[in-house]
């Protein structure tokens, strides 16, 4: 029986399940091998940000090519620079680290046990900070919200959030249990946002300043 093929901007949950595999699958098999592990601190190098860059670029490729063969509207995940969209990245952005410190600390409050994972940037560079910040939140909230959220609209608006923030959570898994709380306030903020709007340069902006912020004036 030949397979039924998507069309336009839906997705069937098979199609969903192949896209998150194709993309995330091996994110989520190193965060769930670091769970495994204890949590150990999270070491970045400008090694590690090429390595990201070429992994995700050849990800979405073939992410990209299924995607095609299965007749999904390809163009119109082309986030579209504006500044405008930017200045919106910016406010998302700052509405997500608010949100995100809120449920942190409240968390860290209750239990001082729970374990934190450490990140470390030293001697990493700002172009590849940057090169690879560019690549990742494109790379993260095309096939995240573009692909799997809208896609997945179809089969209830509910389900669709749960499974794009299923997914979000599984791959940041590394991070530990308050890392992961702060995934799920930015991912949600960012989520809500879209929903909204259908835009995703100001989301795909806001991941960007998520990505560069902490190396240079956060954790690391």
């Amino acid at each position: 029986m030949e397979q039924t093929r998507v069309s336009g901007s839906k997705l069937s949950l098979v199609d969903a399940l192949i896209v998150s595999t194709i993309c995330f699958g091996l994110f989520i098999v190193a965060s769930t091998q670091a769970m495994l592990a204890g949590y150990p601190d999270a070491e970045f190098s400008d090694a590690s940000n090429v390595y990201g860059i070429l992994i995700e670029v050849i990800l979405a490729v073939c992410a990209l090519l299924y995607l095609h063969f299965r007749h999904f509207d390809i163009r119109s995940l082309y986030p579209r620079p504006q500044w405008m969209g930017a200045l919106e990245g910016v406010g998302i952005y700052a509405v997500a680290v608010v949100l995100g410190g809120l449920v942190t600390e409240t968390f860290e409050g209750n239990d001082s046990s729970i374990p934190v994972v450490a990140f470390s940037f030293q001697g990493v560079s700002l172009a590849s900070t940057v090169a690879f910040a560019m690549v990742n939140g494109i790379f993260e909230e095309v096939f995240l919200l573009g692909v799997l959220l809208r896609g997945l609209k179809g089969q209830g608006m509910w389900f669709a959030v749960g499974f794009s923030m299923l997914v979000r959570l599984l791959y940041h898994t590394y991070q530990g249990p308050v890392g992961v709380l702060s995934v799920l306030a930015f991912g949600l903020v960012l989520t809500v946002f879209y929903l909204r709007t259908g835009r995703l340069w100001p989301v795909v902006f806001a991941h960007i300043l998520g990505d560069i912020v902490p190396v240079f004036f956060g954790e690391g």
